[in-house]
């Protein structure tokens, strides 16, 4: 694990006889190494570098704490999916946790991905999932399991749409049809006859491309850097919702021995950084869409009753993976609750109300 380290930065002293005018001053600097698997075309990670990193230092201008940055992404230091045990092992003091991928170590992070066709506000979302991983004690206790403290700056993510190489006019068009989905979204298309295959947004346009999946279950946000328009051209807003993919989170060993001026500037940025991330995220959504449009993506909108139909028939894996964990013992009935209750309250209208049924 990396320590923060001192230089020293001594005032010159000037010497009348055998006294020293002016003593030693110190300054101290922290070594802290940030780590993404993704690279820095998808947003999250961009505003890592260019929001996070320089609130943290804003906050700590003229103070006397600096810090030395070293950033890792696009899987230099950990691939999508190992930042937590790279930032857990001390690898890396910062990480951009994809909790949707490491549903084993942070289980009840990934509720909104087992509650589809809850919200498509992404910024409604991410607010109020960063506000249960400080409050709800179940949520606290997985990221602490893990050896990290979580900061904040949550990972909203827009809503999911349904991206293929064949028009989808009706839930039996997807009847065998070889779909990939990132990691617990795969149970969406349970009961409408695709075939789910658990994948990443770094790996969609060659597995489509060379016909291993026949479309994919992807937000327009990340469409449009990974042109998946090219090879899968035709893009249904079913209207899955926004969910949350996790967040930045350190090293709580090394966080616990920082000064609290340094702990508060990094939980600040993070604040900081979620607030930029969803402004420039919500400007630009629809402007994705018409970028596909422009560069030849046929866009269609499912009306409610499709929404409903493929909503109905899902079985309720919310409950099922509830269940699971409070088997486990975990408390996923009780987050269940919480996340639903939080979005209902937010004003949110689910087309199932996953916990009540």
């Amino acid at each position: 694990m990396s320590k923060f380290f001192k230089t020293g930065a001594w005032a010159a002293a000037l010497v009348a006889g055998s006294t020293a005018l002016a003593p030693p001053v110190l300054a101290e600097e922290i070594n802290a190494t940030v780590v993404a698997g993704h690279p820095p075309v998808f947003r999250w990670v961009k505003h890592a570098s260019e929001t996070f990193i320089p609130a943290v230092n804003a906050a700590l201008e003229g103070s006397d704490y600096t810090i030395n940055w070293s950033e890792q992404y696009g899987g230099s230091l950990a691939k999508v999916g190992d930042e937590l045990e790279a930032t857990e092992e001390g690898l890396a003091e910062i990480g951009l946790i994809s909790s949707l991928f490491d549903p084993a170590k942070l289980a009840v992070q990934n509720v909104t991905y087992f509650t589809p066709f809850v919200s498509s506000d992404s910024t409604v979302v991410a607010e109020w999932m960063d506000e249960l991983q400080h409050k709800n004690a179940d949520m606290k206790a997985s990221w602490e399991a893990n050896g990290l403290e979580y900061l904040g700056g949550a990972i909203g993510i827009d809503d999911y749409l349904l991206m293929t190489n064949f028009p989808v006019n009706k839930i039996s068009d997807l009847d065998g049809k070889k779909i990939g989905a990132p990691g617990p979204a795969v149970n969406w298309l349970k009961g409408t006859g695709a075939v789910g295959v658990s994948g990443n947004l770094t790996t969609y346009y060659n597995e489509i491309k060379t016909g291993v999946y026949d479309g994919v279950i992807v937000f327009a946000s990340a469409a449009v850097p990974g042109k998946l328009y090219e090879v899968a051209p035709y893009v249904t807003r079913v209207g899955f919702g926004a969910q949350y993919a996790g967040g930045l989170a350190a090293n709580k060993d090394w966080y616990d021995a920082l000064p609290p001026l340094v702990q508060k500037a990094l939980k600040g940025a993070a604040i900081t950084d979620r607030i930029a991330y969803h402004k420039d995220l919500d400007a630009t959504v629809e402007k994705f869409l018409t970028v596909m449009k422009d560069n030849g993506a046929t866009i269609t909108e499912v009306d409610q009753a499709f929404r409903d139909e493929w909503a109905a028939g899902m079985d309720n894996v919310a409950q099922l993976w509830a269940e699971k964990l409070d088997s486990d013992g975990v408390a996923g009935s009780n987050v269940l609750k919480a996340y639903m209750d939080t979005m209902r309250a937010a004003g949110a209208t689910p087309v199932r109300n996953w916990d009540q049924e």
